[in-house]
């Protein structure tokens, strides 16, 4: 049974279930099982009622693009299988890939997964969070990113709103923001105690680690504001990774999703580089590097060094491999071993999946890059590690 409320100010939609009671919260709200894993994402969005199963976004499809009974699955970069989860209960409900992604990686930003995902986490150099995220739906090709995203917990729901309600790929900064107050999305401050600990530390140790190089004073020893030095050699840079990037702190969540129908969609969320320089964007909300999906072929997740990985649009190289028949953990490898032939000291990891449900992964300079998953062969999520290479041991 359920029963949908609707005035000025909010829509809550409340799902009476014998086994599963539900937590139900105000305007924009999310509502949780008892297990922690998002059930429905309530909104004063209409496009943004599940029950309605389908999205208004996929209603354009043509039929004969996509078959009847495919496999069922959700995968997602990092051991965050409470995000697999969600973005499984989700798919079972609305037998929607988009929903899932959208969901999945909402879970993440809701836990703050690992402080890298959603509010709190990674401050920029002034002690503000930002976040970075898109979605890509593969029949219609349609994407939806936001980058420096600010005062907006919901980055993977603004970024489908990008996708669902303007003609545009990408929405950034303050813009953004504006655009999300205008959807619905609640205002709200993203920094905690924590990420203001944070970045008191990172100023008390002399803004170390730090993103700048050829200014004065030395960014090594000092905090800004800085003034740029003139280069000898403007022709070339020497090619550098961030040596500060690693999976303690740079943990993307990217997610893939089929459905029964055989629909496939992308997404990711993050909340970007810690210390990072006010409006850097990374690559998780650029189409092609964070995410890529095909519809008929697959697709792939990236997490790791953004600023390296966009350079070579990974996930899309990955799928574009599977197109030519490469399985999804060769094609994983032939793009990162790219990456590390360039930069060997970068760290990152690659996911892959095919639409048959084959996924394979490959990564760099990380102790092991662990991805959760659950298809429809599977009664639980499970989780599988990968051993990464190490160019700079």
């Amino acid at each position: 049974m359920m029963v949908f409320i609707n005035n000025w100010h909010f829509y809550i939609l409340l799902f009476l279930s014998f086994s599963k009671p539900m937590f139900v919260f105000g305007r924009n709200s999310i509502i949780f099982n008892q297990i922690g894993s998002t059930d429905i994402y309530a909104s004063n969005r209409n496009q943004f009622k599940f029950q309605d199963a389908i999205s208004k976004t996929e209603g354009n499809v043509n039929e004969a693009q996509v078959e009847d009974s495919f496999q069922e699955l959700v995968i997602n970069t990092w051991s965050f299988s409470n995000a697999t989860k969600a973005g499984w209960n989700v798919l079972q409900k609305t037998h929607s890939a988009l929903d899932a992604v959208e969901i999945g990686c909402m879970q993440c930003e809701i836990e703050q997964c690992d402080g890298t995902v959603g509010y709190g986490g990674s401050p920029d150099e002034t002690g503000e969070t930002t976040l970075d995220a898109m979605i890509m739906d593969g029949p219609t090709h349609d994407v939806g990113a936001v980058g420096d995203l600010r005062r907006v917990k919901q980055a993977i729901s603004v970024a489908r709103a990008v996708m669902t309600h303007t003609t545009h790929t990408m929405l950034v900064g303050d813009a953004a923001t504006s655009f999300a107050l205008e959807m619905g999305f609640p205002e709200s401050n993203l920094t905690t105690m924590k990420s203001r600990q944070i970045y008191e530390n990172w100023r008390g140790a002399n803004c170390q680690p730090n993103f700048h190089r050829n200014v004065t004073p030395d960014p090594k020893k000092f905090c800004g504001p800085y003034k740029p030095i003139p280069s000898r050699n403007t022709d070339r840079v020497e090619a550098t990774a961030n040596k500060y990037i690693s999976k303690d702190n740079h943990d993307t969540i990217g997610m893939i999703a089929i459905d029964s129908k055989g629909r496939i969609a992308g997404g990711t969320s993050t909340n970007g580089a810690n210390h990072k320089v006010p409006g850097r964007v990374g690559d998780s909300p650029i189409t092609g590097a964070g995410a890529y999906v095909e519809q008929g072929v697959g697709g792939a997740v990236a997490t790791g060094d953004g600023d390296v990985m966009m350079r070579f649009v990974p996930s899309f190289h990955a799928v574009m491999l599977m197109s030519s028949g490469m399985k999804p953990d060769a094609a994983a490898k032939t793009a990162v071993a790219k990456i590390i032939n360039k930069y060997p000291q970068f760290s990152g990891a690659l996911l892959a999946v095919d639409m048959n449900g084959n996924m394979g992964a490959a990564c760099n300079n990380i102790d092991g890059f662990p991805y959760t998953y659950r298809t429809s062969k599977d009664s639980e999520v499970k989780t599988v590690t990968v051993k990464c290479s190490h160019s700079n041991s």
